[in-house]
């Protein structure tokens, strides 16, 4: 079974028929969110049609995986392009709607793949710190500094970011821990941020303070996620 080309729609003209992938969703993707009791609050803040960026707090490597699984409609998330190098992986993640991106560099393939969907209505996923936080032994994590990225996408393809606040995979392989835990997850998505927004400042400016607004609104997810 080949892989469609990266950056085919999952919906749509022009679009795969990603067998493998919806194959997943509906079937081990329902019971990997059962088994981490996942919850979702705040779905009504994800636009119903249209394209748009989730853009989470980054805990484990759970984070994708359950965002992936529960998203009410099909995610195509951004991979750091070494993640492609492995045998396995280089063969899955192309047939899961995952696209590589390359963090030493500004990748204009990858940029371009992830806009051209965004600008065909699909949903993209990115985590703007671009690597997993640094948890502590009590399971408290602090924000990295976010790759501004996230914006410069949404500005291209004319998108909004819906920040999404994660907790409780950070429990699932703690350090030291030799066996998987199956905390409950929460997720939560917070209220979209809209480009149009940012308008009034200059380009470089217009990165910066948009970015800062999806961190402040992801952060606040996140606070929200653990209360929950």
């Amino acid at each position: 079974m080949s892989a469609p080309a990266l950056g085919t729609p999952a919906r749509g003209e022009g679009s795969a028929p990603w067998r493998l992938a919806r194959f997943l969703r509906s079937t081990l993707g329902k019971l990997f969110v059962r088994v981490y009791r996942t919850r979702f609050f705040g779905e009504e803040n994800l636009p119903s049609e249209g394209g748009y960026i989730i853009a989470g707090n980054h805990l484990s490597y759970l984070d994708p995986m359950l965002l992936w699984c529960g998203a009410p409609r099909p995610t195509h998330f951004l991979a750091r392009a070494e993640l492609f190098s492995a045998p396995f992986l280089r063969w899955l993640l192309p047939r899961v709607w995952c696209l590589p991106i390359s963090r030493a560099s500004a990748d204009r393939e990858g940029i371009q793949r992830a806009t051209t969907l965004l600008k065909r209505g699909e949903c993209v996923g990115i985590f703007p710190e671009g690597t997993r936080q640094v948890v502590g032994e009590s399971g408290e994590a602090t924000l990295g500094e976010a790759h501004a990225g996230v914006a410069f996408i949404a500005m291209r393809a004319g998108v909004p970011v819906v920040p999404v606040g994660l907790w409780g995979t950070q429990y699932a392989l703690p350090r030291g821990a030799k066996i998987p835990r199956f905390p409950r997850v929460t997720i939560r998505y917070g209220e979209p941020v809209q480009p149009e927004a940012f308008a009034e400042y200059d380009r470089q400016e217009r990165m910066q303070a948009m970015t800062a607004e999806i961190m402040r609104r992801v952060a606040r997810a996140r606070d929200q996620a653990e209360k929950e």
